[in-house]
């Protein structure tokens, strides 16, 4: 059972959200919070899989919330048509994904699905303004490549792939291997890394100079 906790200052989506993942057989949503402050205290309180996070809330937005959070429950970002200006800095606050509020249903349960077991969920139009964000930005704030030196050559390749927005079977599909083989090359990396998940990877892929937006 994926526990689910919706954190959005708006009631109306609060509970749409909540009637939608509610009436999934494999998804339970314990709880609801109006505003940041409220959605780390629950988070705490009540060990969700998945904190699904708008991020214009008040008394503590989402980005900081998520920070706040941090390594425990997965956070699904909740963002607007026109994109929210905080889509890097909470990859970076340690978001594993992004949905568009006017997202259709299904897409929303197969997102939380998704972020539960531990793959990250950037849609195309949020890679792209991910990708723009890091050809905007100087380099001098990037750590060091040496750690990518831990990565095997097929590894790094991977790791490219992947910051490129393949999915696992594309990923296969191009370097001709089985997706299970691409599955064990993605665990090593984040291992290797210490990344929580692809969301982590893609981050690290630019901030190191690995793949370069364009």
């Amino acid at each position: 059972m994926i526990k689910v906790l919706i954190a959005d200052d708006q009631a109306m989506v609060r509970q749409g959200f909540g009637a939608l993942l509610g009436s999934q057989p494999d998804i339970l949503v314990v709880g609801d919070a109006a505003d940041g402050a409220a959605a780390v205290s629950q988070a705490r309180d009540l060990a969700p899989d998945v904190v699904l996070m708008d991020i214009r809330m008040p008394v503590m937005d989402g980005l900081e919330a998520t920070r706040r959070i941090g390594a425990g429950p997965k956070v699904l970002i909740l963002t607007t048509f026109d994109l929210d200006d905080y889509v890097y800095e909470a990859l970076r606050a340690g978001a594993s994904g992004f949905l568009l509020k006017d997202a259709p249903a299904a897409d929303l349960i197969n997102a939380v699905r998704v972020v539960a077991a531990g793959e990250a969920l950037l849609a195309p139009s949020v890679t792209r303004r991910l990708i723009a964000e890091f050809a905007a930005r100087p380099n001098a704030n990037r750590p060091r490549p040496a750690a990518l030196n831990a990565l095997t050559p097929r590894e790094t390749d991977v790791l490219r792939l992947i910051a490129r927005g393949r999915s696992n079977q594309e990923i296969a599909e191009e370097l001709v291997v089985a997706e299970q083989t691409v599955k064990s090359h993605i665990g090593r990396i984040l291992a290797k890394l210490n990344l929580r998940d692809r969301a982590q990877a893609v981050v690290f892929a630019y901030e190191t100079g690995l793949v370069i937006p364009g």
